[in-house]
């Protein structure tokens, strides 16, 4: 991994940072990771993905990356939400959930005390921003955010043209392909930039009760898929 780039800062000042390994521009991957802070697995896969990437290749075998995969830009930022995953809690250190907060034509303001808080106006907190920065300076053509979730609702989840790439992962992780997550979400990332700026999306949700390892072990080669053209 060549590049670090800091996107912005948290609500308490901690950075938020993008991990480049270089490619080509118009083959460009985004990975999300901690979103919400009460979801650590995120933030761990997202990690284990810059390590995995940014280290140095095995002398002999095959390359991690086959053919024209070889070629893709990954940026991937582990810690959408530095402080709400410092404190474990879904919310920032002014309350508000990201995945509610970014500027859709379905943001709601929602009740203040809801775990789901949009916050006071779209695009108000300064994580959303700086991952909004990251779409608009790197314009990728696909994004993994990552996620986890519980009662066995685990499943490759996929908004806008990103039913394709949720297609390629489930044959690698055995999820459940779907594109509604039983839910109103309002002021989604999906949302965002799936349905509104038609990037092909795909938010990976963890089993909940799974260890990192384990969750680690099924995606590794989904997550890859992201970066086979």
């Amino acid at each position: 991994m060549k590049v670090v780039v800091t996107l912005g800062r948290s609500v308490e000042q901690r950075a938020i940072r993008a991990f480049i390994r270089r490619g080509r521009a118009d083959r460009t991957v985004l990975v999300l990771g901690g979103m919400h802070g009460d979801e650590p697995k995120s933030v761990e896969l997202a990690r284990r993905l810059v390590r995995l990437l940014g280290g140095p290749m095995p002398p002999l075998g095959p390359p991690l990356l086959r053919g024209d995969a070889a070629w893709t830009r990954w940026v991937i930022v582990p810690a959408v939400n530095p402080d709400g995953y410092a404190r474990r809690t879904r919310r920032n250190a002014r309350r508000v959930d990201i995945n509610r907060n970014f500027p859709t034509s379905n943001w709601t303001l929602g009740p203040r005390r809801s775990r789901m808080y949009g916050g006071p106006a779209p695009a108000s907190e300064s994580e959303t921003r700086a991952v909004m920065r990251a779409v608009e300076c790197y314009r990728p053509q696909r994004i993994i955010t990552i996620h986890s979730i519980g009662l066995d609702r685990f499943c490759n989840n996929y908004d806008g043209p990103g039913r394709t790439l949720a297609m390629a992962m489930k044959r690698r992780n055995r999820y459940p392909v779907t594109g509604s997550i039983g839910y109103p979400t309002p002021g989604s990332f999906g949302s965002w930039a799936g349905r509104e700026l038609g990037i092909a999306v795909v938010t990976l949700e963890l089993p909940s009760l799974q260890s990192a390892k384990r969750c680690w072990a099924d995606n590794r080669e989904a997550i890859l898929a992201g970066g086979q053209w």
